[in-house]
């Protein structure tokens, strides 16, 4: 239990450090066209599940597909990490 617990801290605090560098990055990923991500159309202000729905008759279930996104993503996550740890 400890050993869990000291994982996702050590995840979390990741994290922060990883957000925390970011803003000195000399990669502009967003910043202008032909840029990184904005080929993918991701956007820096988020949005991007809406903007892909936008005109579909599946716009008004955003929430409804991103948690089940969510699920299967950590279902897998789960499976993986039980495969690895057994």
């Amino acid at each position: 239990m400890i050993k869990t617990l000291l994982k996702i801290f050590l995840v979390c605090i990741t994290t922060i450090v990883l957000l925390y560098i970011s803003r000195f990055w000399p990669i502009e990923l967003w910043a202008r066209r032909g840029s990184m991500l904005s080929d993918l159309g991701l956007r820096p202000q988020g949005g991007m599940l809406q903007v892909w729905l936008r005109g579909t008759g599946f716009a008004t279930f955003e929430l409804v597909i991103w948690s089940a996104i969510v699920f299967v993503t950590f279902t897998l996550l789960e499976k993986v990490n039980e495969r690895l740890t057994h």
